[in-house]
């Protein structure tokens, strides 16, 4: 098995960092294979809707200029996809969204490739708008027809400069359970 963990953070190792590392870790416990890919500050596109995805159904984007093709295929290996994004303007970051447009466009155009993988979003806020960012996220699992298990509260750590988050107690708790929610799922599916 293998999650595959997504940082849409402009800061490789900040706060969104922490806290996916802080999942995996769990999920690295449980003999789970884990990996982090740094989306960050690739510059990445958003969708076209050039629609040659439901042309081509060759689980690629038609859009060859950047790396999301290699990204998707990540994606499409792993069994769980952990996205993390902090609150920007009260939204994703312009990568995540990007992402969230391609890789669900592919997606869909290929069958819902994405179908019962394990999913869960991860946010990383300042003061306000965790919940948006956090909705943006599930909505991507959710209409992929990913599962998406929860914790003791929303998967969110408050946080301004890199590694504030480490002391929201409730929020690196969260994470933990997260992980180890999303361990126990893995190994369940996998019966």
């Amino acid at each position: 098995m293998k999650a595959l963990a997504i940082n849409a953070s402009a800061r490789k190792n900040g706060n969104t960092a922490l806290l996916l590392r802080t999942v995996l870790a769990q999920l690295e416990a449980a003999s789970i294979e884990t990996e982090m890919l740094e989306l960050g500050a690739r510059p990445v596109h958003g969708c076209i809707a050039c629609y040659q995805c439901f042309e081509n159904r060759d689980r690629r984007c038609a859009v060859q200029s950047d790396a999301m093709n290699e990204i998707i295929a990540k994606m499409d290996g792993a069994d769980a996809i952990l996205l993390g994004s902090p609150v920007y303007f009260s939204n994703v970051t312009a990568n995540m969204k990007a992402l969230i447009e391609r890789a669900g466009m592919v997606a869909r155009a290929n069958g819902d490739m994405f179908a019962r993988k394990v999913g869960a979003g991860v946010v990383a806020v300042r003061r306000a708008g965790a919940t948006r960012v956090f909705d943006s996220l599930n909505a991507f699992f959710l209409i992929g027809q990913m599962i998406v298990p929860g914790s003791h509260y929303w998967n969110v750590a408050r946080g301004l400069k890199p590694g504030d988050v480490a002391d929201d107690d409730e929020g690196i708790q969260t994470m933990e359970i997260l992980g180890r929610n999303m361990a126990w799922l893995l190994k369940k599916l996998a019966d």
